[in-house]
């Protein structure tokens, strides 16, 4: 079983000098970034650097997080470029399409790309409602873009704004689950500084549902997987109930049922088994998947 991601590292791509230390942050994924974090006049020269961004990453060896390259949206005077920048990178390397509104886009997007992992952002109050279909069009997986959406929405920044995206954040963990797809990392916090204000609003969406997040600053990451790692106690529940299912089982009969007297479903061995797969995305890291 390939272990999942927990902490994603966002790296601005016109700043190579940065590669070597994103890759060794302990992040499970870096997203090399060619939209937001690069003004128009320096794109050109960041496209150029991903030749630089591979082979940093390979140097990496087994220690190698995930990739993804965040593309500039459809539309948009830079994304044919960009999409010619990436096609002579690894096919290991996935690509995360920002201000995703169709299903269509997708869909171009996975014919242009095939054989690459597409992963999409919702920042838009459409392609919220859209949640759905666009998780059902083969991407890899959906997630939030938050500043964008705030903006839309009328919410504050900060932690003044968390309550105003519940529901938001609700649909897209709700419209990955139905089309099979994993829990998705929550957006990024802003503050880099706000470490409470992080670990706060890592815990309100980790009761969403969420199963890690995105981050901008290596000082973010212990905290987010600290928060998103289940505990011990978690662990321990969780392997019990695999056993009692397992050992049921084999001796044909049938109790799924804890020594609390807890009756196990189907649903409860599943949670289980994701609780255990976390954990073991922080006691493995050799195990994390190039993407």
């Amino acid at each position: 079983m390939s272990q999942p991601i927990i902490v994603a590292l966002y790296a601005p791509a016109d700043r190579p000098e940065r590669f070597g230390k994103a890759l060794r942050a302990g992040a499970d994924a870096v997203i090399v970034d060619l939209e937001d974090a690069v003004t128009a006049s320096r794109k050109a020269g960041a496209r150029a650097a991903l030749t630089e961004f591979a082979a940093h990453w390979e140097a990496c060896g087994d220690q190698a997080p995930a990739v993804q390259v965040r593309l500039n949206a459809v539309g948009s005077s830079a994304h044919e470029a960009d999409l010619s920048a990436v096609d002579a990178l690894p096919l290991a390397f996935g690509v995360r399409l920002p201000k995703t509104q169709t299903a269509e886009d997708i869909t171009a997007l996975r014919t242009a790309m095939p054989g690459r992992q597409v992963h999409a952002l919702l920042e838009t109050a459409l392609s919220i409602e859209r949640a759905f279909e666009i998780a059902g069009s083969g991407v890899s997986t959906i997630a939030t873009g938050e500043a964008d959406l705030r903006a839309a929405l009328g919410v504050p920044a900060g932690p003044a704004g968390e309550a105003g995206l519940a529901w938001s954040r609700s649909r897209v963990v709700n419209a990955a689950a139905a089309a099979g797809l994993p829990s998705p990392l929550m957006a990024v916090y802003a503050d880099v500084v706000d470490v409470d204000g992080l670990e706060a609003s890592c815990r309100a969406g980790r009761a969403l549902g969420f199963s890690g997040r995105t981050a901008v600053h290596p000082r973010q990451l212990d905290v987010i997987r600290r928060v998103f790692t289940p505990d011990a106690s978690e662990v321990a529940r969780a392997k019990n109930i695999v056993d009692r299912v397992r050992d049921a089982a084999a001796d044909g009969t049938g109790a799924f049922v804890l020594q609390d007297g807890t009756f196990l479903d189907v649903a409860m061995v599943r949670a289980a088994e994701r609780i255990i797969a976390l954990a073991g995305s922080e006691s493995d890291p050799q195990n994390r998947p190039h993407e």
